[in-house]
Parts: C-alpha cells; sequence; structure tokens
C-alpha cells in the first residue's frame, strides 16, 4: 500500500507557473501606470483621466522615450543605461500629457487656466467624433465673403490677399 505524498503549493515543481506572456502583459501594466501616474504628478494642474488612458499614457511614453533613451545610452542592464530608460519614459509620457492636454482637452500649458479642470471630460466618443453626429457646417460662402470685405475695409488685409481670398471662396461656391 503506496501512502499519498503531499503537495508543497511552493514547491516550484509543482506549483502553478504564470505564463510567460501573462506576465509580461501584467508587468507592462503595472509599468505603464506607474510611468503614466509619474507624468500626471509631474505635469502641473487637474488631468481627470481613468486608470485605462493613465496605462495607456504611461505605455505609449514608455515606449517612445524608453526607445529614444536606448538608442542613445544603449540598453545594457547596467544601472546608468536603466536610469536613462525611465527618465526617458517619464519625461516622453510627459509630453505627450502636455499634447493630450493642449489639443485633446484645449487647455494652456501654463498660467492660471492650466490649473482649473476641462469643461468636459474628453472620452473615446469625443476624441473620434460621435457616431450619428451631424459634421458641423461651415459658414456661409456670403457670411465670409461680407467679413472678408470689412477685414479688407479695415486695412486688415491688403489687396492682392483680399483678391485671393475672394477668389477661393467663391470657387467654394
Amino acid at each position: 500500500m503506496r501512502l499519498a505524498r503531499a503537495v508543497d503549493p511552493w514547491d516550484s515543481a509543482t506549483a502553478h507557473k504564470i505564463p510567460p506572456v501573462l506576465g509580461a502583459i501584467i508587468q507592462v501594466l503595472i509599468s505603464g501606470f506607474v510611468i503614466g501616474a509619474l507624468a500626471r504628478w509631474a505635469v502641473p494642474g487637474p488631468d481627470p483621466m481613468s486608470v485605462p488612458m493613465t496605462i495607456l499614457l504611461g505605455v505609449f511614453g514608455s515606449f517612445l522615450g524608453g526607445g529614444i533613451a536606448a538608442a542613445i545610452f544603449g540598453a545594457q542592464q547596467d544601472s546608468g543605461s536603466v536610469f536613462a530608460i525611465l527618465i526617458g519614459s517619464i519625461v516622453a509620457s510627459m509630453v505627450l500629457l502636455i499634447g493630450y492636454r493642449r489639443f485633446v482637452q484645449h487647455r494652456p500649458i501654463t498660467g492660471p487656466d492650466a490649473h482649473r479642470p476641462p469643461r468636459e471630460r474628453p472620452h473615446l466618443g469625443t476624441l473620434l467624433g460621435a457616431p450619428g453626429q451631424r459634421v458641423p457646417q461651415q459658414a456661409d460662402v456670403s457670411d465670409q465673403l461680407r467679413k472678408l470685405d470689412e477685414a479688407h475695409r479695415q486695412g486688415v488685409l491688403t489687396d492682392e490677399e483680399y483678391e485671393a481670398k475672394k477668389a477661393a471662396l467663391l470657387a467654394r461656391r
């Protein structure tokens, strides 16, 4: 008669291992969150982003800044190269965050308005255009011609500029 052997859950031969691909994905998500959070902390002013947006910010910044730093300083596993890659990742994430704030949220980078929260929280629908929404119509050509004529009378436009803009507007009709 054979006795059953007790299984040690911490024994590396019998423990369930996380597949390497899943471990790499978890590592990328955690490091993306940390890099994105550091970038959000370093740039002054409120940035109402969700956790997935923070992770994306950190992941894209890590690929961009880490790649540039690795190309410049090398990708060896010594402390200087790893530190340069880390700093490059954070700086690139900061640049991406500043671009996001400026071009998506339409907020200034400096000044008192930079510390005010955005009017509305952008989400994927507003970034790509919500389906079913009509595209805003361009201003009527006659209104634009009227404004162009007024600018020409005030001396804002030269005769050549006025004629060129007028011809371009009339060609759109």
